[in-house]
């Protein structure tokens, strides 16, 4: 219990610090970001529990990577991450699920995750802001990858790259678990850079 609202004190702390950089009301953010503002309110008092999409929307309108949102600072040059010690943040029906492993630092951070879909289970993402990029590489079974309503069937020991800025589906397809690394590249964000 201690975990769970520390987490949201930093994730509360870090939303507060991302809104106020990028110059954005309550009101702004939540228009921007489809979010109400009684959500945001909420989640700057450290109440409530996010789920992803939501976190995922935030984190695009202010520019940032999720695990921005959710991290408290590093002090060590090298980051080494178990999955057993990242929460899930999404948990598909079937025992999928999604976790962010790490992000790196830098003007264009990178997000690098691990997915686990069942046959037939599904997770459909809203388009990132523009100039995102992802890459999905099954590690073992298959997926469906949808981007733009077109399937790309991805098996094991393939990649695939695509532009964010588009609606897309991640769909375990085949007879057993499809396990996936995949990366976010996000773009620099600066006064030039579309929010």
């Amino acid at each position: 219990m201690a975990e769970t609202e520390a987490a949201l004190r930093t994730l509360a702390h870090n939303v507060r610090a991302a809104r106020t950089r990028a110059g954005l009301s309550l009101d702004e953010l939540g228009r921007r970001a489809k979010v109400s503002k009684g959500a945001l309110v909420g989640l700057e008092k450290a109440q409530g529990n996010p789920n992803f999409a939501t976190l995922v929307r935030l984190a695009d309108t202010l520019g940032v990577s999720v695990s921005a949102l959710m991290e408290g600072p590093t002090g060590s040059r090298v980051r080494v991450v178990s999955a057993d010690a990242v929460t899930p943040l999404w948990v598909g029906e079937q025992g999928g699920e999604a976790r962010l492993m790490l992000t790196t630092s830098g003007p264009a951070p990178v997000e690098v995750w691990r997915w686990q879909l069942e046959p037939g289970e599904e997770y459909p993402s809203h388009p990132h802001r523009p100039g995102v990029v992802e890459t999905v590489s099954v590690t073992a079974g298959q997926m469906t990858l949808v981007v733009d309503g077109a399937e790309h069937p991805v098996a094991a020991g393939q990649t695939a790259a695509f532009d964010g800025d588009a609606p897309h589906t991640y769909r375990g397809s085949g007879t057993g678990t499809c396990h996936v690394v995949m990366t976010v590249h996000l773009p620099p964000v600066g006064p030039d850079s579309p929010a």
